[in-house]
C-alpha cells in the first residue's frame, strides 16, 4: 500500500533508532524512486566555464547507475593544446567504506579515448590547436560541432526517461534560432516551445521530429548525426522550406490565363 512516515522528536521521548533510519531512507528512497526508468547523464547544472588554462565545472547533479551524485563546490582542471582531441570525463571509483559511512567518489579527468567505459561519464570534448583559444560562444547553431578550438557538449549524455539525451545548451539554441527565422510550421513552432520550456527533451520526441520533418527513417541516431539533422532542419525553415524541402509559408499567387 501507499503509505506516509514521519519521525516526531518530542521532548521526553525515547530517541529510536527506527525514526533516524526514516530520515536516514527517505531521500534515498524518493531518488530512487523518482528517477526509476531513467537512463545515466547529468541532471541538473555542471556547466563548463572555459578559462586560458583550466576548466571549471559548476555545480551540479548527475546520475549514474542508479544513484544521484552531487558537486556542491566548483571544481577546475588545467587544460594543454595538444591538437587531438580530449574528452572531460567525470570518472566514478569503486565504493568504500570510512568510519560507517559508505562513499562513492567520482574525479574530473582528461582522456583521448572518445568512448567511455561502464565508470564514465562524458562532460565535453576538444581538440585545441597549439597558439589558439578554447572558446564557448557558438555564431551559430553548426559551429557546435565544429572540430578545433571549440568546446563540444554534443556528445555529453543528459538523463532522460528512457535513453540519454542531448543537452538543454543545444536544444534551446536551436529553438531561439528556429523562432528567429519566422517560420510558420506549425511542428517547428510546438517543438521549439518545448524546447524552451521543458529545457531536457526525450531523445524520443527528438528524433521523431527530424524524421518527420525531414523525412528520415524512424531510428536512434547518435547525437551528432542528431545535431547535422536539427541544422538541416533550421536551413530548410531559414528557406521557407518545411518538411522534405517542400515550400510552405508566405503569399500564394494564382494565375489565370
Amino acid at each position: 500500500m501507499f503509505t506516509y512516515s514521519y519521525p516526531h522528536f518530542n521532548k521526553g521521548r525515547i530517541l529510536k533508532s527506527s525514526m533516524l533510519e526514516r530520515l536516514r531512507d527517505f531521500p534515498k528512497d524518493y531518488i530512487e524512486l523518482y528517477f526509476r526508468g531513467y537512463a545515466d547523464g547529468i541532471l541538473a547544472g555542471v556547466e563548463i566555464e572555459v578559462f586560458p588554462d583550466k576548466l571549471v565545472v559548476a555545480p551540479g547533479m548527475v546520475l549514474h547507475k542508479g544513484r544521484v551524485y552531487m558537486l556542491t563546490e566548483p571544481m577546475e582542471l588545467a587544460y594543454q593544446a595538444t591538437g587531438r582531441v580530449n574528452v572531460l570525463k567525470l570518472r566514478f571509483a569503486a565504493d568504500e567504506t570510512v568510519n560507517d559511512m559508505t562513499l562513492s567518489r567520482s574525479e574530473l579527468c582528461l582522456d583521448e579515448e572518445i568512448t567511455c567505459t561502464a565508470g564514465e561519464l562524458e562532460l565535453a570534448r576538444f581538440k585545441l590547436k597549439e597558439g589558439a583559444r578554447l572558446r564557448r560562444d557558438y555564431q551559430n547553431f553548426a559551429d557546435l560541432a565544429t572540430e578545433f578550438n571549440t568546446l563540444h557538449v554534443i556528445h555529453a549524455p543528459y538523463a532522460a526517461e528512457g535513453a540519454s539525451t542531448l543537452s538543454p545548451v543545444i536544444m534551446k539554441d536551436y529553438a531561439q534560432r528556429m523562432l528567429q527565422t519566422g517560420t510558420d510550421d506549425p511542428r517547428d513552432l510546438v517543438f521549439a516551445m518545448m524546447c524552451l520550456n521543458e529545457g531536457i527533451v526525450a531523445r524520443s520526441v527528438i528524433l521523431h521530429y527530424i524524421s518527420s520533418q525531414l523525412g528520415l527513417e524512424n531510428r536512434d541516431y547518435d547525437n551528432a548525426q542528431i545535431h547535422r539533422y536539427l541544422d538541416r532542419q533550421l536551413l530548410n525553415a531559414g528557406r521557407g522550406t518545411g518538411r522534405s524541402g517542400h515550400q510552405t509559408g508566405g503569399l500564394h499567387r494564382m494565375i489565370v490565363d
